[in-house]
């Protein structure tokens, strides 16, 4: 048997941060791989909003996404469980884009530049700075260097012994597109009794609607339309939309056993990226640009190192923990206390009162949870 092709780097998991680090990586002549167990385009469940942040990035590495017809965004609107509004502006602003869409233009300009195989990763082994990596179709590959951009919760996570996965987690997700009468240049917040619904545009006129809730609260009801006219629609906003948009998908999509667990940005000298590294809270609407950020912290610490013939496996990890850890913990934290206000019907009631009093303070917290134009 031929040897194997030893990549420079394996990238495991094809969404926004497998895609982006690929595509970073390939571009600058590196040899990769990456492997992802569906083919595109496909939906997913997310809020499918992205803040600016990332804008200038995208496009330096050949990805425009209003040239795809993704939505200005420049307005955020949030309401209680009682109707109470707030509206802003949003300080950097963003773009709407479904998944569907999003995932396949980084993916039709990936493979010009990289491999790509679908099919799904079964082990990752490491030997002599080696590793081996081993799918269910019983292929194997070799790398110097495997990133996991393999999501909130994976198999993997098990293989590896990763600490969060042993704890059961209380949130699950549920999202679809809908055709109704909404304003493209917003993305609004709606809270309901146990979690929030997020609202947007993309890139098809379609609205993008995609709530977190608690399995707590799910299960006064257990089901997904009941669920919606029973619970969400205790909110007016919500009540108004559900019961004038139509679905546009055969049935919701939904996912559950969404951990906000702390993880380790490096396990098993595996480098995280996106939500294998850490799950912000929707409701802060930036996972999909940290997912994105935390692709280019790692390409370019990678570059810097392993291209110049330099790369130190063991300092590179602690350069890629200081400043992961550096760049999103605070977020992470301020996420944290944002959600467990709103999920106090008491806080929330206080937080919105305190907001229209002091109109600077929610384009504040949203510039806590975001972060510098890239």
């Amino acid at each position: 048997m031929a040897d194997l092709i030893t990549y420079d780097a394996l990238i495991i998991g094809g969404g926004l941060a497998g895609l982006t680090c690929a595509l970073h990586l390939s571009q600058a002549n590196c040899k990769v791989l990456l492997v992802e167990k569906h083919t595109y385009p496909h939906h997913k469940v997310c809020g499918e909003y992205v803040s600016n942040e990332v804008l200038q990035y995208l496009k330096n590495l050949g990805i425009d996404p209003y040239a795809k017809g993704a939505k200005k965004i420049s307005k955020f609107e949030m309401s209680s469980k009682n109707g109470a509004v707030i509206q802003t502006e949003l300080p950097l602003g963003g773009f709407g884009i479904s998944r569907y869409s999003f995932d396949n233009i980084l993916y039709e300009e990936l493979r010009k530049h990289a491999e790509v195989v679908f099919d799904t990763v079964s082990s990752v082994s490491f030997s002599s700075e080696i590793f081996t990596v081993e799918t269910q179709n019983k292929n194997r590959y070799k790398a110097h260097y495997v990133v996991g951009a393999f999501g909130k919760r994976s198999n993997i996570d098990i293989n590896l012994k990763r600490d969060f996965i042993r704890e059961r987690s209380s949130w699950l997700a549920v999202k679809a597109h809908y055709e109704c009468d909404f304003p493209e240049d917003t993305v609004a917040l709606h809270n309901f009794e146990g979690g929030y619904c997020g609202l947007s545009k993309t890139e098809t006129n379609a609205v993008n609607a995609c709530y977190l809730t608690t399995y707590k609260s799910f299960k006064r009801v257990g089901a997904i339309g009941a669920f919606q006219e029973q619970v969400l629609s205790e909110n007016p906003y919500l009540k108004d939309f559900f019961s004038t948009a139509r679905l546009l998908f055969d049935k919701p999509l939904t996912i559950s056993q969404i951990s906000f667990q702390k993880k380790e940005p490096v396990t098993n000298h595996i480098f995280m990226i996106g939500d294998s590294a850490g799950l912000i809270h929707p409701l802060c609407g930036n996972g999909m640009a940290m997912a994105i950020h935390a692709a280019k912290l790692f390409s370019e610490l990678f570059l810097s190192a392993y291209k110049t013939g330099h790369a130190d496996r063991s300092q590179l990890e602690q350069l890629y923990t200081d400043i992961w850890q550096k760049t999103f913990s605070k977020r992470l934290r301020t996420g944290r206390r944002i959600q467990n206000m709103l999920l106090r019907p008491a806080a929330t009631s206080i937080g919105f009162r305190i907001a229209k009093v002091v109109p600077a303070l929610v384009p504040n917290l949203i510039k806590h949870t975001h972060g510098n134009v890239l």
